[in-house]
């Protein structure tokens, strides 16, 4: 199943095309990257891009690019189980210049909602704990940290924060009126 059109005021969450693959090579190559995996190079690019793809059909979740509703991808957000994951993640990404305006709040909400709709009733998101706006997203969406929660395989409490959000904190518009 290719990933589900989303809309909100003000953004579509829609499949990846190809064309987004420049990018997100540039923004992985950024300093914004700092926090999150990256690849060494285009071929690691593709493959990572492509799983977020085909995770769609493999499990019925993965990513979507984010565009303004004027046009122009500014970031993603996913939902992602790769096999060193021990719960479904959302996550984000935004690119250089569309920070500070609500984007990632309002493209993560639409995920949330989406995933609650699906009947799930948790997800996760995986944050290095010197990642303080990764933070503080996850704590405006309603999640909390959760450090009983298994960490990714491989990973440590000093290298990754578990945040956990729910349907009863995340799911309700109201909260984000």
């Amino acid at each position: 199943m290719p990933a589900p059109t989303l809309h909100t005021p003000r953004l579509t969450l829609r499949p990846h095309v190809e064309s987004d693959m420049t990018p997100f090579w540039d923004f992985h190559q950024s300093d914004r990257a700092a926090y999150v995996w990256r690849p060494k190079s285009l071929t690691h690019q593709w493959l990572g891009f492509a799983s977020e793809v085909g995770s769609w059909d493999l499990l019925g979740h993965g990513g979507w690019g984010v565009d303004l509703k004027d046009g122009g991808v500014i970031g993603q957000v996913a939902i992602t189980r790769p096999p060193i994951f021990p719960e479904r993640e959302i996550g984000w990404i935004f690119f250089e210049g569309f920070e500070g305006k609500g984007y990632a709040t309002e493209a993560a909400t639409a995920a949330l909602h989406w995933a609650w709709a699906q009947g799930w009733s948790t997800l996760v998101s995986y944050i290095h704990p010197d990642n303080t706006r990764s933070r503080a997203l996850a704590e405006r969406l309603g999640a909390v940290h959760d450090p009983d929660a298994q960490l990714p395989e491989g990973e440590t409490a000093q290298e990754t924060l578990v945040y956990r959000h729910s349907p009863d904190a995340d799911g309700s518009p109201e909260a984000y009126a």
